[in-house]
């Protein structure tokens, strides 16, 4: 989803718009630091060079990427195997033409003809399963956010009731709703006033084009300047009025292709709200009705192997996939961190929140069926099920699989305010060594270093990586630009792919160490995220290291030389 700048035309129409336990680590080597204290130069890239920003170097490009150049230069002569990494998201894309020639095979299984020829219980499933299904072939795409289960589990027991009728046992449960009723409700009214604002928004915006389009005839030009405009000699005075209108636009450096732009970011984001207010929808429960017992985590083979989902409504897994691994070497589209991989698809995460029990055994299925990575570019804020996840992320950890997780796109405090899922059960403690989760970073080496959207946390998010605009895989053989912690996440997996396939001989918790005590450390100040806003433009200044647990960006380059150096001292 992108973002809404300020921006001119609203200033012209008056119109203010809403936008949308510390990590232990087990292992000790020593301390490998490559510190860069000063700020990189600013320079302007070409709309090419912002394609791969990520992948850039701070000192050689003056942006602050992973440094993949140097990372692969430094592998020179070595070699690696290939990696299974598991893309847990909403579908991935398997005949995109970047992905296809990546994904990986159950050699176990036979194409096509309807049995379980490896006994797993997942029937032809040759490129991963999903979840979010039944084996007549039906799909889920939409689905409630958890507050709105959790809501009208809420009024189907109390509403109706006094409060001097529930019993005893009931009274934290009901304090309880009664506080997420409330968030529901403000929450409703909140994403209608700013439907209501983005209506009223292109209202306004369509004034503004119209006067474009007036002026336009009235100086006989296809393209408007101020130099043109102060020809112009209108006589009648809606006209004069029009022309100092786009005179005045023009004079505040607005331009015509600013304005069809910011409409275009506008309709998308009214899109993207209307999308949203289906998860409030108490009446929308596809998934609850594909006939598996959503809440026994032991009813666990259903589903069917169409990874993709729907390829007019999904995305989000196939950018992450190919963050990772989109093909390095055809010259097409985008490029992944690294092609040494092989991509399972595991789809468990709908238009909505997903379900405790398919993530749970979303995970469990990639650990059973090889995957050394597990991608999780998802979140929510509510888990009633969260002991099943739990259980899944220390099942992936006895079977040394790192599950690399995004922070979040809230702006907030994850130390404070909890986000699932998650490898700490009280904020503080972490029960398990293999989750390493990620905020999300620009490519700006300055006070705007932190996307002003991602979550972070000194005790609860690990590390950063690069997470704005970064141009990936979508369906259909089609790529654009996203933004989110969605992004920052796989960036991360194809660095802990790296280190996994040159250096097989390290564990997950090892990898999560070096991606941790590898990364950039930075010294300087930054905006909090989060903390922008119509009060303070400016933002609260912080020091980036207490964004996180390292206060460090990843760094392929400097993982490799301390993966090489923890492997040879083993």
């Amino acid at each position: 989803m992108k973002n809404l700048k300020t921006s001119i035309f609203v200033a012209i129409t008056s119109i203010i718009l809403s936008g949308c336990g510390a990590t232990k680590v087990a292992v000790n080597p020593p301390t490998f630091e490559n510190i860069i204290a000063t700020p990189a130069k600013k320079i302007a890239l070409s709309d090419e060079a912002l394609k791969t920003w990520h992948h850039l170097d701070i000192t050689t490009d003056s942006i602050a990427g992973i440094s993949l150049a140097k990372a692969y230069k430094f592998l020179e002569g070595k070699k690696g195997k290939p990696v299974v990494v598991a893309i847990a998201d909403s579908g991935v894309d398997i005949e995109h033409e970047d992905l296809k020639n990546l994904l990986w095979t159950n050699k176990n299984e036979i194409k096509g003809n309807n049995k379980d020829d490896d006994k797993n219980g997942y029937i032809d499933d040759i490129h991963g399963w999903n979840f979010l299904g039944n084996a007549k072939g039906d799909i889920v795409n939409a689905d409630q956010l958890e507050i709105t289960r959790l809501v009208k589990k809420g009024r189907l027991k109390f509403d109706g009731k006094k409060a001097s009728e529930i019993t005893e046992a009931d009274k934290e449960a009901y304090q309880e709703y009664l506080k997420l009723d409330k968030e529901y409700k403000a929450t409703i009214v909140e994403k209608k006033t700013e439907m209501q604002q983005m209506q009223q928004t292109l209202e306004n915006l369509k004034r503004v084009q119209d006067a474009f389009d007036a002026v336009k005839k009235i100086a006989k030009k296809d393209t408007l300047t101020v130099a043109v405009l102060e020809k112009l000699k209108p006589t009648k005075l809606q006209d004069v009025m029009l022309v100092n209108n786009v005179k005045n636009i023009l004079n505040q450096g607005g331009t015509e292709a600013e304005l069809v732009e910011y409409k275009k970011n506008v309709v998308e984001y009214k899109e993207y709200l209307e999308k949203a207010m289906k998860g409030y929808d108490f009446d929308l429960n596809v998934r609850q009705n594909l006939g598996d017992d959503l809440y026994d985590v032991n009813d666990k083979f259903y589903g069917n192997n169409n990874v993709i989902g729907s390829k007019d409504l999904e995305m989000h897994g196939t950018h992450v996939a190919g963050i990772v691994a989109a093909n390095r070497n055809n010259n097409k589209g985008a490029v992944g961190v690294t092609n040494n991989v092989k991509i399972m698809a595991v789809r468990i995460v709908p238009d909505g929140d997903e379900h405790d029990k398919d993530v749970a055994l979303g995970i469990r299925y990639a650990v059973d069926n090889g995957a050394k990575i597990i991608n999780t570019s998802f979140g929510k804020r509510f888990s009633p099920n969260a002991a099943w996840v739990y259980e899944a992320l220390k099942y992936a950890a006895e079977k040394d699989v790192l599950i690399v997780n995004a922070a979040g796109n809230d702006g907030k405090n994850i130390d404070v305010r909890k986000s699932f899922p998650s490898d700490s059960k009280d904020l503080i403690t972490e029960f398990t060594d293999n989750v390493i989760t990620i905020g999300a970073s620009s490519l700006h080496y300055n006070e705007k270093l932190p996307a002003d959207f991602t979550n972070y946390g000194k005790i609860n998010v690990d590390v950063f990586a690069p997470g704005v605009d970064i141009y990936s895989t979508i369906p259909k053989d089609e790529y654009e630009p996203q933004s989110g912690t969605s992004m920052a996440a796989p960036a991360t997996s194809g660095v802990a792919a790296l280190i996994r396939s040159y250096y097989p001989n390290l564990s997950a918790k090892e990898v999560k160490y070096i991606l941790m005590n590898s990364g950039v450390k930075i010294n300087f100040e930054v905006i909090k995220p989060g903390s922008q806003n119509e009060k303070n433009p400016e933002g609260k200044m912080v020091p980036f290291s207490e964004l996180s647990v390292s206060g460090r960006v990843v760094n392929a380059y400097n993982a490799l030389q301390l993966a090489d150096y923890l492997s040879n001292k083993k």
